[in-house]
């Protein structure tokens, strides 16, 4: 079976472990995924299995990946994306695969966007200290000099600058609850990105 689905985040919520502890939880939708093309190492040179998901109006998808989706007769989907997997064999176009991939319990991977904050300074982005507040001292929170000789500012050094909105990955977090019905994922602690963020959800070390 695929190892990962794409899933949209619901909010976060308190939940009580087996033993009464509450513990902070992530909501997250998990839509089932259609198998669009599955690829073998013959005609594509290697082994994996091309999904969509999430809905999509037909006038917002380009008339060839159109024309796929209505080959398969199937309802146009929003992301196309590919995992890999050893046997092919196991998929056909056209397939759906849902949440109930996953299990209570069980380890996930989540990779998401984190959340933009714009332009920030040092102190705030790279957690630098502030300039001392006594004396007179009026340039607080000031980076400071870049050096001297080059007359420029060397490329990937720890200055003001845009912050967040990167791609992050939370590893090994635990399942606690899978909703099928409602399709609907409960895992433990936090994710990457606002709520209603796209989010994909891979079994840990698959």
């Amino acid at each position: 079976m695929p190892l990962e689905l794409i899933g949209r985040k619901v909010g976060m919520t308190q939940w009580f472990d087996g033993d009464g502890r509450a513990v902070a939880a992530t909501v997250i939708q998990v839509e089932p995924s259609v198998v669009v093309e599955v690829k073998t190492a013959e005609h594509h040179g290697y082994v994996a299995v091309q999904l969509g998901a999430g809905a999509i109006s037909e006038r917002k998808v380009k008339r060839p990946m159109l024309g796929r989706f209505r080959k398969l007769g199937v309802s146009p989907r929003k992301h196309v994306y590919e995992v890999r997997v050893q046997n092919p064999d196991e998929f056909s176009a056209g397939a759906e695969v849902g949440i109930d991939l996953f299990s209570a319990g069980e380890k996930v991977d989540i990779t998401g966007i984190s959340k933009g904050k714009g332009f920030q300074g040092t102190i705030k982005r790279w957690g630098f200290h502030s300039r001392p507040r006594s004396h007179g001292h009026k340039w607080f929170r000031r980076p400071g000099a870049a050096g001297r000789g080059l007359g420029k500012v060397v490329k990937g050094k720890k200055y003001p600058g845009h912050d967040g909105t990167e791609r992050v990955t939370v590893r090994n977090m635990a399942v606690l609850a899978v909703d099928p019905g409602r399709k609907l994922l409960v895992v433990r602690g936090s994710v990457p990105g606002p709520r209603s963020g796209t989010l994909r959800i891979r079994k840990h070390h698959a």
